[in-house]
């Protein structure tokens, strides 16, 4: 098959996230049509997650390629730059505040970018409740896209910019996430300022970190009073279910909690104890190092998709950067075929070389060491 100029070309982006969206964005700016499909019901079905830090050579760069940028400043918390670090009493060990001018990575919450990005496209331009169940077709294209809600499209490029676990991904490669060994266990405290006064003093601004070589954990200030803790340990995938346990009994995982980090000032085990709902279980994968895969001229991957990587704020980062690039190669090529040689050229290389400088790092995140990680993103 003759590939199809990307003006013409039938383009489905599988994700609607903040790499599928910016892809988009940018595409339609360039006056190309696209379509996201997304398996959630709507855009406010599920709570996005927590902040996520915009970097000024990556995610700010594809803002700036969508036309965004100022409207992202309008929106971002600088003072989220904040970063403490804290010993097992409580107390700062080591405290960067952000300068007055600092916008090297502003803070700005998941749900507030994805509106950003939604009400940037336009209208129809998302189709909700359409899971990928299959990518079909030779490798040439044009694939067929069969959807969980029995509807099916003809794409000449299908974009997987949906996530660790893509349904796209098998279309290219056969790599899987593999488990780091190493688990997150998130709690959220609402309306800290009034209700959790002494924990918004504890993480202030931005984010404050605190590890025994062991076990570790993460607060991190949120937009609206909110603030989510990450509860890092070493501990088997299962662990909870291991423990007797089920997702679902907070006293029982809190009592296990609270054995493991005995050796915790009582003013850091209030992270653990008067958080306000369920803690939800987030075990760390990451694809292998390098993943590549052979161009295929009617499928690409984007983000978390095509390099999963440990949760040190990279992750949203490269896949705008990933979603700017592609979107801008589309724009600039003569065929879908050639645009995606070109995305893919660029993009393999740099996400190996950052995926090789974060191999391992998710145990790191552990580590007392003076040069260990001190800025963990769940999902990020």
């Amino acid at each position: 098959m003759t590939s199809p100029h990307p003006a013409h070309a039938r383009i489905s982006v599988i994700g609607a996230g903040p790499g599928g969206l910016t892809c988009a964005r940018i595409l339609q700016r360039h006056g190309i049509p696209v379509t996201v499909h997304d398996r959630e019901p709507g855009p406010g079905s599920r709570d996005q997650g927590g902040s996520l830090d915009l970097h000024a050579d990556n995610g700010q760069l594809a803002l700036r390629a969508a036309g965004l940028l100022d409207e992202f400043f309008a929106l971002a918390r600088p003072e989220g730059q904040e970063m403490r670090q804290l010993d097992l009493t409580g107390a700062i060990t080591d405290h960067h505040v952000p300068a007055p001018d600092e916008t090297f990575k502003p803070e700005i919450d998941r749900g507030q970018l994805r509106e950003l990005l939604l009400d940037s496209l336009a209208p129809g331009t998302v189709r909700w409740g359409q899971g990928l169940a299959a990518v079909e077709g030779p490798a040439g294209g044009p694939r067929r896209l069969r959807f969980t809600d029995g509807s099916a499209v003809a794409a000449d490029l299908v974009i997987g910019a949906d996530g660790a676990f893509s349904r796209v991904r098998p279309a290219v490669s056969a790599a899987v996430p593999e488990y780091s060994g190493v688990s997150f266990l998130e709690a959220w405290f609402d309306d800290v300022d009034r209700r959790h006064p002494e924990i918004a003093e504890l993480v202030g601004r931005g984010g404050a970190h605190a590890r025994d070589g062991d076990r570790a954990m993460f607060a991190q200030r949120n937009g609206g009073g909110h603030i989510r803790v990450y509860l890092i340990q070493r501990v088997p995938a299962d662990w909870i279910r291991a423990a007797g346990l089920t997702p679902g009994d907070t006293a029982g995982i809190r009592a296990l909690l609270l054995a493991r980090y005995a050796r915790w000032s009582p003013r850091l085990l209030k992270l653990i104890t008067d958080n306000d709902g369920p803690y939800v279980d987030r075990p760390i994968r990451a694809l292998p190092v390098p993943h590549t895969w052979e161009s295929d001229p009617a499928v690409t991957l984007l983000g978390d998709a095509a390099h999963l990587m440990p949760p040190l704020g990279v992750g949203v980062n490269l896949a705008m950067l990933d979603a700017a690039e592609l979107a801008a190669a589309l724009a600039e090529s003569d065929t879908v075929a050639e645009a995606v040689r070109r995305y893919e050229k660029t993009m393999l290389p740099r996400s190996t070389e950052t995926a090789r400088h974060l191999e391992g790092a998710a145990e790191h995140l552990l580590s007392v060491d003076d040069d260990a990680p001190d800025d963990p993103r769940a999902n990020g």
